[in-house]
């Protein structure tokens, strides 16, 4: 007989999220995903300047403000035809690159491996064990008997206070949990070790954009860097060495930790490569602009359809006519007045809350359902990496070809929970080479003599435009489509990674990836249902930012609580 299980909160993740399965003989038969905060800016953003978007747009989130602030700036320049200085594409796609590799340290570390690491087990190990491992598959230096040591020191310390804190909602010792006790410890050291390196990248976003989070540097037609190699108090050559250093150095952690951690980690869970793959429809978009009219880049994009990677389709710019005109977002399963299909700029977001309750009712989450060309598509770093590959782009041929012999895999097993963490891990060494490239990129270009920076609009021609900012986040694609009026927003709507991959069943009753992807896997407990969360975390959820209501005194008037 088939039991309803009810995962609310999932935690590790920006927002609030409630995930509902059906289980029947220890395996997944359904699922829903339901998104449970309402995003109300694009009504905020009604009637502003928009050329002020970007400000407010980055409070879409709280992890990836410069990806909004980034995609907001590009839907105004594409409605007016706004060139973007050379020099302006160099920094912000530096900026790309190191939030980006921020947030996959954090993912994995932080949000996602104690999805497969017992942290208690950890207690037990031998340090000796455990750096005699880690040396087996990695030179790095970090992996020795004083760190691990060290680290399993204040780990006990940690468990005999009684208050694992972070740690202490865990399911630690469930049967799906598989690691031996040196391995998890490695885990652990690197875990502790990871949050030093991805505060080097953050700096590195902080030194070109003012601040990080929610950067000072962006206007419409470019950035508001200046550039003088001999004034300190601009962007020089002390800053840029700086920001090389910082990447350098987390590149470093990416190829010779997280990769090999990642491997690792999955020789022990084979059956995983199995599970999860759920939609194999995959969309990302071209990233990485190198010229001011965004007609060359770095990276590609492309449509794969049914998991076939021979059905490549190439996105050569983001000009491309199906891309702007056959997406669109059904809210005949989310809390919307209307039950309607409409591409994002005819969209509305009237929000028309019916209480699920218990059980959920026809209406059960915040998330549209996003589709291109009526059907349901995976975004993220898995959606870019087989792009890459079926591109052949030499980079990401080689990186994923390295893990697939490692791992004794196949392209196919890619679709799959862990194969987005395989897929994660490549894009980050490949984005930590594009952040270097984009350096040089910048600094020859000063060489040649041009200091231009922005290109900005001082005055709105009067009549309606339409535009859209398309950017490649961490979690997939970001696209902010705008309608200016006579120089004011009339309309404007943010169709998000996590709108694709947490979206609820469409007109059609089709699955979002989420939820597709649920269905088939184990579930061993009811009451801990690690399994599900292990694939819904491989996503790398990130559904809307954590509110907090104060007077203005500064008393604390709600505090919502999950017991």
């Amino acid at each position: 007989m088939a039991k309803r299980v009810i995962i609310d909160p999932i935690t590790r993740i920006e927002g609030h999220l409630r995930v509902d399965v059906e289980v029947d003989g220890g395996t997944i038969k359904n699922a829903w995903s339901s998104a449970q905060m309402f995003r109300g800016i694009e009504t905020i953003l009604q009637g502003r300047d928009p050329r002020d978007a970007w400000v407010f747009a980055q409070r879409f989130c709280g992890v990836c403000t410069t990806s909004h602030a980034l995609a907001s700036v590009r839907s105004v320049e594409d409605a007016m035809q706004v060139e973007v200085p050379k020099n302006a594409q160099y920094i912000r796609n530096i900026i790309i690159a190191a939030h980006n590799l921020q947030d996959s340290i954090v993912h994995f570390y932080h949000l996602s491996a104690l999805d497969w690491v017992d942290i208690v087990s950890a207690t037990k190990a031998d340090p000796a064990k455990a750096a005699a491992i880690a040396q087996s598959i990695s030179e790095w230096p970090g992996n020795n008997v004083h760190e691990f040591a060290a680290a399993k020191e204040r780990l006990i310390k940690f468990v005999n206070t009684g208050k694992l804190g972070i740690f202490g909602s865990g399911y630690w010792g469930h049967p799906a949990m598989k690691l031996p006790p040196e391995v998890n410890l490695i885990a652990f050291a690197h875990y502790l070790r990871a949050l030093d390196y991805q505060r080097l990248a953050s700096q590195a976003v902080a030194v070109l954009g003012g601040k990080e989070p929610h950067i000072q540097n962006l206007c419409v037609g470019g950035v508001a860097t200046a550039i003088n190699m001999d004034n300190p108090a601009t962007l020089n050559m002390e800053r840029i060495a700086l920001i090389r250093k910082n990447i350098e150095t987390v590149k470093q952690f990416i190829d010779q930790v997280y990769v090999p951690d990642l491997l690792a980690v999955g020789g022990f869970y084979p059956e995983w490569f199995n599970y999860g793959a759920g939609v194999k429809n995959y969309m990302s978009i071209p990233e990485f602009p190198t010229d001011s009219r965004n007609t060359e880049f770095m990276d590609v994009g492309g449509i794969i359809t049914d998991g076939d990677l021979g059905s490549f389709r190439q996105i050569k710019d983001w000009n491309d006519t199906e891309l702007r005109s056959k997406i669109t977002e059904s809210t005949a399963h989310a809390w919307y007045t209307e039950n309607s299909v409409l591409h994002p700029w005819e969209g509305k977001s009237e929000p028309k809350y019916t209480s699920s309750g218990e059980e959920l009712g026809d209406k059960y989450t915040w998330c549209k359902a996003p589709r291109y060309n009526g059907k349901p598509f995976q975004v993220g770093p898995l959606a870019q990496v087989l792009a890459a590959y079926a591109a052949k782009d030499p980079k990401t041929v080689s990186l994923v070809d390295y893990c697939l012999r490692k791992a004794g895999l196949q392209p196919k097993h890619l679709h799959s929970t862990l194969g987005r963490h395989v897929a994660r891990a490549v894009r980050a060494s490949v984005l930590a080479d594009r952040g270097l490239e984009n350096i040089d990129l910048l600094l020859n270009n000063l060489a040649s003599g041009d200091r231009e920076y922005a290109n900005p609009i001082d005055k709105f021609k009067s009549g309606e435009f339409k535009g859209v900012g398309f950017h490649e986040a961490p979690r997939g694609i970001l696209s902010h489509w705008i309608v200016i009026n006579n120089g004011a927003i009339k309309r404007y709507q943010a169709v998000v990674p996590s709108t694709w991959t947490a979206g609820p069943r469409d007109a059609d009753n089709n699955m979002g990836p989420y939820e597709a992807s649920l269905v088939g896997n184990p579930m061993a407990n009811s009451e801990q249902p690690l399994e599900a969360i292990r694939t819904i975390h491989s996503f790398d959820p990130c559904i809307a930012c954590a509110v907090h209501t104060f007077d203005p005194e500064g008393k604390e008037l709600v505090r919502v609580k999950v017991d």
